[in-house]
């Protein structure tokens, strides 16, 4: 997973066509006017180019926050609400506001209560976030990445290319929310909620993912293109995956872009992918994810 807790989990893409509406979101969303002045700034720099490939913008959007604080945790407020907040970000959270101000960007009628449409669907089931003003529940917010992955494939937003590259199967085990209940202010004293989350890391456990393992890496490369997101395999026990990033070709080294927790800001890594995946002891490998253009919707 990328739990919130660790780094700390998901995205999602909007359906994009006659799905979006303008939502009220004074009282349904947390933000600051700092928040909308940013995203009203990234409009004005970037929504000349929103012809451009969905990749080529994702790797913009993404750049758009370098030097921005790492800030772990932000999203857990109570009660749960959708969360809107540029001024720090974990490695999550940098995915999920890049690519749906991209999705934003790419859409008929470009708002910030349509953002915040689409960032909800990104963070949450589409059950829970088709009305943001009905009320969210926790253990509908898509906390593990790999299920992350697979309702929002699912949904025809996103595919996981890792098997098509060169990926193998991947055990999946999860249990670390579970079992840690106490690290969790939504979970602590609240066996209901983890009941429920419980149910949900058994049903995907029982589903098949693929990664490519770091020794691969550099074989497969290739294969991987700007604006993909990288997700760090993790075999930690309990969990998924430990870290993501948007991929970013510098010439012929692919890189990537990401909130650090060791650098404490959004950065373009020095390191190759390839080295850093192979660097960090706890890495498996990784699974690679690319957006669906609207076309392809």
């Amino acid at each position: 997973m990328i739990l919130r807790y660790f780094c700390m989990t998901i995205f999602l893409l909007l359906p994009l066509c006659g799905k979006a509406q303008v939502l009220p979101v004074v009282d349904s969303v947390y933000y600051t006017g700092e928040d909308r002045a940013v995203f009203d700034r990234f409009i004005k720099e970037v929504e000349s180019e929103k012809s451009l490939p969905t990749g080529e913008l994702t790797v913009k959007a993404a750049l758009f926050f370098l030097g921005v604080p790492y800030v772990a945790a932000t999203l857990e407020r109570v009660p749960e609400k959708l969360v809107v907040n540029f001024s720090g970000l974990d490695c999550m959270t940098l995915v999920e506001n890049t690519v749906a101000l991209v999705r934003t960007l790419q859409m008929p009628s470009v708002s910030f209560d349509n953002f915040c449409h689409v960032l909800s669907l990104f963070r949450y089931r589409d059950n829970m976030s088709e009305n943001l003003s009905a009320g969210l529940d926790y253990t509908d917010r898509l906390h593990y990445t790999t299920d992350w992955i697979y309702e929002n494939q699912k949904q025809g937003r996103i595919k996981d290319i890792t098997k098509e590259i060169g990926g193998k199967p991947l055990a999946v085990n999860l249990s670390f929310m579970s079992t840690h209940p106490d690290s969790y202010v939504q979970l602590k004293d609240s066996p209901e909620r983890v009941a429920k989350i419980t149910a949900k890391e058994k049903e995907i456990n029982t589903r098949s993912y693929f990664y490519l393992p770091k020794e691969d890496i550099g074989a497969c490369a290739r294969g991987i293109k700007d604006g993909d997101i990288i997700c760090f395999v993790t075999n930690i026990k309990g969990l998924d995956i430990s870290h993501v990033g948007i991929a970013y070709w510098v010439g012929d080294k692919l890189t990537f872009i990401h909130a650090s927790s060791v650098a404490k800001k959004v950065i373009v890594n020095e390191e190759s992918l390839e080295a850093y995946t192979k660097r960090i002891k706890s890495n498996a490998g990784i699974m690679v994810v690319r957006q669906l253009s609207p076309s392809l919707k």
